[in-house]
């Protein structure tokens, strides 16, 4: 009995420790132009995105499943999960921490920037499920957000907005 019980607290400290909010672990800055449906983009600068802030309509989408084990991966490789607390910009360096609020309730939430989207006019940030529901728009799917950038990169790569600490 002894031993099942150390197994048991074993692999649920394994578990835990692999449920962070946040994958992070990229190398570099990915900048480079890409094309979706047709339609160009390029990613701004890593100086540029340091100073960056913006209103838009923000939504939310799910790559993931957690019980299916079917996981989608971001632009940037990394596998996305339902605790994760990430979202998708067209332009924003990949990767880099934004500081999120939603101006129809005052909720704010940091939010790594892992993917590229939404590719649907009009939308300025994807969010997933669970920043949504932090954020207080889950069931209405749509909301009105303020984005500011508070780094850009991991590790030694990281480069931080003068301000970042102030949130």
């Amino acid at each position: 009995m002894q031993g099942m019980l150390q197994i048991i607290g074993i692999a649920l400290t394994i578990f835990l420790c692999s449920c962070s909010s946040r994958p992070s672990g990229y190398e570099g800055y990915m900048t480079r132009p890409y094309t979706v449906r047709g339609e160009s983009y390029e990613p701004m600068s890593v100086k540029a995105a340091l100073k960056f802030e913006e209103t838009g309509t923000c939504s939310w989408y799910n790559e993931s499943t957690f019980f299916g084990l079917r996981r989608g991966n971001t632009s940037i490789g990394e596998k996305v999960m339902p605790w994760h607390l990430t979202g998708a910009h067209k332009t924003l360096p990949l990767p880099c921490l934004i500081k999120v609020t939603n101006l129809e309730n005052g909720k704010s939430l940091k939010i790594r920037i892992n993917d590229r989207g939404p590719f649907i006019a009009g939308r300025h940030l994807d969010v997933t499920p669970r920043a949504a529901k932090k954020l207080g728009f889950y069931d209405q799917g749509l909301t009105t957000t303020r984005i500011e950038v508070l780094s850009i990169g991991d590790a030694s790569y990281k480069r931080k907005h003068r301000s970042w600490w102030l949130f």
